[in-house]
């Protein structure tokens, strides 16, 4: 990772520097994924059709809402550990995990399902890097991905997965969105996430 985006000047918080690093580099990478769930909880609002219009709009939003609250703490973490946030649409294209959603209007099994794969992705990376920054000592980070982060997103995974109930296994399946998030497995890799088929 650019060095421009780990370091600034530092604040005596009871951390070791390189511990102080590290979770800044984690959290970089955790608000980058935010960043795109926040973008695409926007573009399904705004994209939605259908007999559940209204309802999925307002959920769409509130979880777009949500994810803008979780970017802001992430991003002031970052901060006060001495690290510098990503901010620019260019960093987030470059670091994020989630494979980039198509121009086109998607359908909403297509939707929901894009949804719970970058739900899942944000998810795995976050108890990494909880499990990390508890066994480094950083509490301030580990409640943070603990108690805001992975709580707001098994949440918001539960609410979106509710509105699959009762759809056919085979046709969820047979999108090309869900076939997709399914087949993909994230795995840290010095620092930095990467997805597997």
């Amino acid at each position: 990772m650019n060095s421009r985006r780990v370091s600034r000047q530092r604040i005596s918080i009871g951390l070791d520097e390189n511990v102080c690093t590290s979770s800044a580099t984690w959290l970089n990478q955790i608000l980058a994924d935010i960043m795109v769930l926040r973008d695409l909880y926007k573009k399904c609002h705004w994209q939605v059709a259908g007999e559940m219009f209204y309802p999925l709009h307002l959920l769409f939003g509130k979880h777009n809402a949500e994810q803008v609250d979780l970017m802001d703490a992430v991003a002031e973490r970052i901060q006060l550990l001495g690290g510098i946030s990503i901010a620019s649409a260019a960093d987030v294209a470059e670091m994020t995990s989630i494979p980039p959603a198509p121009q086109a209007v998607e359908p909403v099994p297509d939707q929901l399902a894009r949804l719970l794969g970058a739900h899942e992705i944000i998810l795995l990376e976050v108890r990494t890097a909880a499990q990390l920054a508890a066994q480094s000592g950083d509490d301030g980070t580990n409640d943070l991905l603990v108690s805001q982060v992975i709580r707001t997103n098994e949440l918001q995974v539960w609410f979106l997965a509710q509105h699959l109930v009762g759809v056919p296994r085979e046709q969820a399946d047979q999108t090309g969105t869900a076939q997709k998030s399914a087949g993909m497995r994230v795995v840290a890799t010095s620092g930095r996430f990467a997805t597997e088929s």
